[in-house]
């Protein structure tokens, strides 16, 4: 496989906006964990507060990763296309790879972020309306059953 200046370039815009897409989401998470420290001073202690922690923290976790490989990934890139200007094709060709490889974990550890993400909303539903189970799914079925018995 011979590939031009231009196939790393395609990357380029990918990479960017995703990169963008993580910082929104480390901005959003930073909000929240402010938020949660403020609840926490004024003496609310629940223990919903605690189970949200531990999620955070990892959350947390994945994103300072999800926003290293994406760093990796435009690195990589950018020396692939370094070493097709310096007619280098082989280490290229495994540059190109590597930054594919790299935007890919990237991308399955942003997915992660977004499942943790959802069972952190339903955490917080549940402490709200006080579920025996934080299912969304469940909480939509015992809603709408409550309303077709108030109709009756």
């Amino acid at each position: 496989m011979e590939i031009s200046i231009n196939t790393p370039a395609l990357l380029f815009p990918a990479i960017s906006l995703i990169m963008l897409a993580y910082t929104n989401r480390f901005l959003a998470l930073a909000a929240l964990v402010r938020s949660l420290h403020a609840k926490y001073a004024e003496g609310d202690k629940e223990s919903m507060l605690h189970g949200q922690i531990g999620n955070l923290r990892y959350r947390l976790r994945l994103i300072k990763n999800m926003q290293a490989f994406g760093v990796l990934s435009f690195v990589t890139c950018i020396l692939c296309m370094l070493c097709i200007y310096l007619q280098k094709p082989v280490f290229a060709e495994v540059l190109f790879a590597m930054s594919l490889l790299f935007f890919t974990v990237s991308l399955l550890m942003s997915l992660l972020e977004i499942q943790l993400s959802t069972k952190a909303l339903e955490i917080e539903l549940s402490g709200m309306e006080d579920l025996e189970d934080p299912s969304i799914v469940k909480y939509i079925k015992r809603k709408t059953s409550r309303e077709g018995v108030s109709k009756k």
